[in-house]
């Protein structure tokens, strides 16, 4: 075989492989089965819904009484920007008492999209002013100790 063919055989296999469809299906999340889910009523404890579901996916950064458990299912194709095929979203509501108060399921029709802003949120404090920025750490680090300064003197 020449060295012709051999590149363009290369050449061929290279260029096949390259094009072969590279589908992941990628599953994320705790979502409890239905018949889990089936087992929660209103009026149970904490203690109770965790023994019977496991430890939600997340807690509620504001308010410790509403416990989520969520999954997801996306679909990647080589580069391509992921696509959700599927969510699921099960929230609990305990009462003051740290019992079921209320149970909501969700999934990806009930989401909604939102927009990021551009815009930065200023933190508290003072405004650092240019010198400030710039001129304000002069001085403040001395790696040599006063001490070894004077010992070469």
């Amino acid at each position: 075989m020449s060295i012709r063919n051999l590149f363009l055989l290369g050449l061929i296999t290279f260029f096949s492989i390259s094009c072969s469809k590279n589908t992941f299906l990628v599953h994320n999340g705790n979502m409890p089965s239905p018949d889990k889910i089936a087992q929660i009523n209103i009026g149970q404890t904490r203690q109770e819904v965790a023994d019977i579901l496991g430890s939600p996916s997340a807690i509620s950064c504001f308010d410790d009484n509403n416990w989520i458990y969520m999954s997801s299912t996306l679909k990647k194709v080589a580069f391509f920007k992921p696509e959700e095929l599927e969510r699921n979203v099960l929230n609990i509501n305990f009462d003051n008492q740290g019992k079921v108060a209320k149970i909501s399921t969700y999934n990806k029709d009930d989401g909604k999209q939102i927009e990021i802003s551009e815009q930065q949120t200023p933190t508290q404090g003072h405004n650092i002013g240019f010198f400030k920025k710039y001129f304000g750490g002069v001085g403040a680090y001395m790696p040599i100790s006063t001490k070894d300064m004077e010992d070469n003197l």
